[in-house]
């Protein structure tokens, strides 16, 4: 097996040159319209063209010959082009084009050959002026195509609109701040704020009346943003809260932030690793609350980044509260909480239209004493699921007093631990014996409980590894 050959995706100046495409079928069409609106003049030679060529022909700088293509006349016109496609189905052809192309020193590419090319041509997504290239050095131009589809969709269409705005600005902004980091800092602010979204809308009027306003107000204060980071899984990130990790200057995370989801964050952002484990705080809330401020008033933006959703127990209340109490704008972007995440990715609707009219959310974090203060008559109920976080360590607590306030010990519980990772479990049981059956099979945080009828409608969506173990375990 040989080595595959190694690219840098670079973005060449084509307006002065010429390109030559020798080939007249769709994949010569299919480079023409990648060339097009780039290079000086085009040349097709083929014997015969496909009609989007023709038409090109008739109408901009396409020059089209149709005759044989023969290699004393490549010799002569090969040195006067800048870049050459061989996208023909003749194979000696194409050696023969790369063979003249490689001797005069002209980048080739032969389509689907990347052993007779010295460059590959990239999937590209276009905003222009900004075009994403996306390669897998020649390995996969499905793959590639693929990753395009997935980047175009989350690309706005007026991006060239604000692209084209903000390079119209960068001159009055460099006079305005002389220093680098400032401007960096009002380019980020303002792909942050409404003004940037006037940009991608054509509003330039209102887009620089609000970028003057963040120039002279360059020195104000930071902000915070409480991000839901999902329940684990980095596909689960929120678009929303994507753009933030990457713009964050500082971080303060949990230890239900996966690793995976770290990376998503800005690189050169300061990480700080807070803690919050069951009975065991890092750092106490209040010292969270302190650090929080301290960044945000010495102009940081700052972002508290969270397991699930800052909203759903995870006591973003309480942050916002303090930080809105000390003049700080804050931010909330929400996240795909461990019960809709854990529940789906288990094969578990969290309502049935047969059985669960109502879900309820509860924690089984305990009081100081050990106990638990909920209201178990209205959670004992039939026609409804009650999702209970934290809820692994006072499980059996939990299901006895289910079981004494009135539901059958045969109720339908699951257990779900590592929700959505690759390392997830599922334990699936009854009030009975679904304690003994976590213990056994050695579950551990993080862990979510579901209790109710809709764990026996579980459906086929369950993961591989989840299957297996419950073989497994079956097989004990």
């Amino acid at each position: 097996m040989t080595d595959a050959p190694s690219y840098l995706p670079l973005a060449f100046r084509l307006d002065t040159l010429s390109a030559l495409i020798i080939g007249g079928g769709s994949i010569a069409a299919h480079k023409l319209r990648l060339l097009q609106g780039r290079c000086g003049t085009i040349h097709v030679w083929a014997r015969k063209a496909h009609s989007e060529i023709r038409c090109a022909a008739e109408q901009g700088n396409v020059r089209l010959r149709l005759a044989e293509v023969t290699e004393r006349e490549l010799e002569e016109i090969l040195p006067q082009m800048g870049l050459v496609f061989a996208a023909t189905d003749d194979e000696v052809l194409n050696a023969l084009v790369s063979r003249l192309a490689h001797q005069y020193h002209v980048p080739v590419c032969v389509v689907d050959n990347p052993a007779l090319s010295s460059f590959i041509t990239p999937a590209l997504v276009q905003r222009d002026p900004v075009q994403v290239a996306i390669t897998t050095g020649g390995a996969s131009p499905v793959l590639a195509r693929r990753l395009r589809q997935k980047i175009e969709q989350d690309l706005p269409a007026g991006l060239g609109r604000a692209a084209r705005f903000m390079a119209s600005c960068r001159e009055w902004i460099r006079t305005r701040l002389p220093e680098m980091e400032q401007r960096r800092r009002v380019w980020e602010d303002f792909m942050d704020s409404a003004a940037f979204e006037a940009a991608l809308a054509g509003d330039e009027n209102g887009a620089q009346e609000a970028l003057e306003s963040l120039v002279g107000g360059s020195a104000k204060r930071g902000e915070v943003w409480l991000v839901g980071s999902g329940p684990g899984n980095v596909d689960l990130l929120t678009l929303a809260a994507l753009r933030l990790m990457q713009n964050a200057d500082s971080v303060l995370y949990d230890k239900l932030v996966s690793d995976e989801i770290l990376d998503r964050v800005r690189r050169d952002a300061e990480r700080i690793y807070v803690g919050k484990e069951r009975s065991h705080h890092t750092v106490p809330q209040a010292e969270i609350h302190a650090e929080m401020v301290r960044r945000a008033q010495r102009g940081e933006r700052v972002l508290r980044l969270k397991g699930g959703d800052p909203f759903i127990f995870g006591r973003g209340g309480e942050e916002m509260e303090a930080l809105l109490k000390e003049g700080i704008s804050v931010r909330v972007v929400p996240g795909i909480t461990a019960a809709n995440g854990c529940g789906a990715s288990a094969g578990i609707p969290l309502t049935h239209r047969d059985c669960a009219q109502s879900c309820i959310f509860v924690t089984g974090h305990a009081r100081a004493d050990g106990s638990l203060d909920l209201h178990w008559p209205s959670l004992a109920r039939k026609g409804q699921t009650v999702v209970v976080y934290m809820g692994l360590a006072p499980l059996a607590t939990l299901c006895g007093q289910f079981m004494a306030h009135g539901l059958p010990a045969d109720w339908p519980v699951a257990v779900i631990e590592k929700g959505t990772s690759p390392d997830e479990r599922v334990m699936v049981g009854t009030l009975q014996d679904i304690s003994d059956k976590v213990r056994h099979a050695g579950f551990g945080s993080p862990a979510l409980v579901i209790i109710g009828e809709v764990v026996a409608h579980r459906g086929e969506t369950c993961s591989t590894a989840t299957r297996l173990f419950e073989s497994e375990e079956k097989a004990l």
